[in-house]
């Protein structure tokens, strides 16, 4: 008998520290940001919005993917989004010289 009280102690101390390391994991992850909403268009951007926190992430209409960081402030992702992209600089015409 002194061993069955024994074996169900452990499975108990085994199940309580199962749901510790869950917790462990989920608090210092935090959202895994797995329900993001439909694309929604604002400034000329659009971006997605984390059902379950509120974190937005730009997205890309093109490739119908998110990418960059999540941020929390739209315009923060704007303005790493237009930092990120290098303008594009024509190429200065050359001087026409003449046949003489």
């Amino acid at each position: 008998m002194a061993d069955s009280n024994k074996s169900g102690w452990w499975w108990r101390l085994s199940l309580v520290g199962t749901g510790l390391a869950t917790a462990g994991v989920v608090l210092f992850r935090g959202c895994w940001h797995s329900k993001m909403s439909w694309p929604i268009r604002s400034q000329g951007h659009s971006y997605q919005v984390c059902l379950a926190c509120g974190i937005k992430r730009l997205f890309d209409e093109k490739a119908f993917r998110g990418y960059g960081p999540y941020r929390y402030d739209l315009n923060r992702l704007i303005s790493w989004d237009e930092s990120r992209q290098q303008p594009t600089r024509k190429p200065e015409p050359k001087p026409q010289r003449t046949a003489s």
